[in-house]
């Protein structure tokens, strides 16, 4: 049977007509304290070849990285307006328990299941790729070919992490999150972080790499590190990736470092000697994921846009690492992720993790965490180039 197409919230702001003129819609997809979960966390988003926009989160009981936490998806087939009713997937066989590390924690119970960080790349082909971690310790693999109705039962791939170990002994690992990407050549690249499991809540200390398939996700190798912990980059996690015009690969990474600023490293082919990061002044960061990717490559105009909260302060001035999470903004790039001279906010209270996808016609699709003081929502938001750049862009200059 059909799924039932459900409408999941009135536009809180709409102005359009015409591909010509200013967009922004915003959309509810999924809400806390609905259907049996406290908090929505950790938004992804792909658009797969036929159009379909496909969104997923972790479902948690509690709002704690280690509580019980479920994988929800939703799908939607008109560009993001209405949405089919939520799909949980992410199960595992066999026996399971709770990631040692952690037990003894006071804050965590030992008998709740952490299912985390997921990840999806919509290949050419018409194929999901969907990764997910389980307890922070196991790696697993599920693949779509019907735009994410039906899944393959999910697979172990933990193995793919073993070649890290001849550069860091990591305890803990995880993939993304958000999405990932495929390369012009076939080759599949999700962004990983794996960690001594040492630190606070057993996530720190910890390096960003990438994982990547040469063959469509039938298996997966590791990379080389590509941001390192040092005094420089403290704890670098949480990578988003993009392919650059001229083929290299560039990771745009979140880390604790007291300049509060992204950090970005590339790579001629998103595995190995990527270059020696830095920091993108023109990212400020307040620690909280980001997201990245391609609106257009085009002799004319290449465009990449940037979504993370633009927020350098903290309520009472604090001089500490973490700042707030609000005013998540959106910057556009025309010199492949050098510059951002287009920055507009989207959600200036709270806001935390985001992620982007482009429609077809060049409609750009940003699931966020909003709320008060704490993710009550995760909200969809559609906006054209027309809206983000004031008027002095539009998507029909590269057409």
């Amino acid at each position: 049977m059909k799924a039932l197409l459900v409408h999941i919230g009135v536009a809180s702001f709409v102005v359009a007509a015409s591909a010509a003129e200013s967009l922004l819609e915003r959309f509810d997809v999924f809400e806390a304290g609905k259907e049996g979960y406290g908090i929505y966390r950790i938004p992804g988003l792909i658009i797969t070849r036929k159009g379909t926009v496909f969104a997923y989160c972790e479902a948690r009981r509690s709002g704690s990285d280690w509580s019980a936490i479920d994988i929800m998806t939703r799908r939607s087939i008109d560009g993001g307006k209405t949405w089919e009713p939520r799909q949980k997937i992410a199960d595992i066989p066999g026996p399971k328990k709770k990631n040692p590390l952690i037990i003894g924690n006071e804050r965590v119970n030992p008998h709740e299941l952490t299912y985390n960080n997921a990840v999806a790349i919509a290949d050419r082909d018409g194929a999901i790729h969907f990764l997910f971690c389980f307890e922070y310790m196991r790696c697993f693999y599920q693949r779509s070919d019907d735009d994410g109705v039906t899944w393959s039962k999910g697979r172990e791939i933990t193995d793919a992490f073993k070649g890290f170990r001849k550069f860091y002994d990591w305890k803990v690992l995880a993939t993304g999150p958000g999405h990932g990407i495929e390369l012009k050549n076939g080759r599949l690249i999700v962004p990983v972080w794996i960690s001594l499991g040492t630190g606070a809540g057993a996530h720190r200390p910890s390096v960003s790499a990438t994982i990547f398939s040469d063959n469509g996700g039938k298996s997966w190798e590791s990379g080389a590190i590509a941001a390192p912990d040092t005094p420089e980059w403290v704890f670098p996690n949480e990578a988003m990736a993009v392919e650059l015009a001229d083929g290299r690969v560039m990771l745009n990474v979140r880390t604790e470092s007291k300049v509060c600023r992204r950090l970005v490293t590339t790579s001629p082919d998103g595995v190995t000697h990527w270059s020696r990061p830095t920091f993108d002044e023109g990212l400020p960061d307040p620690v909280c994921m980001a997201s990245i990717t391609r609106v257009s490559q085009h002799p004319r105009k290449n465009r990449i846009v940037f979504s993370n909260p633009d927020n350098g302060n903290r309520a009472g001035g604090n001089a500490t690492v973490r700042r707030d999470r609000k005013n998540l903004s959106i910057k556009l790039s025309y010199d492949e992720a050098k510059t951002w001279p287009v920055n507009k906010a989207l959600e200036p209270g709270y806001s935390g993790y985001s992620d982007l996808a482009v429609l077809s016609d060049g409609t750009i699709l940003c699931l966020y965490e909003r709320g008060t003081n704490r993710p009550a929502y995760l909200t969809l938001a559609r906006f054209n180039l027309e809206w983000l750049t004031d008027g002095k862009d539009t998507y029909e200059q590269t057409q």
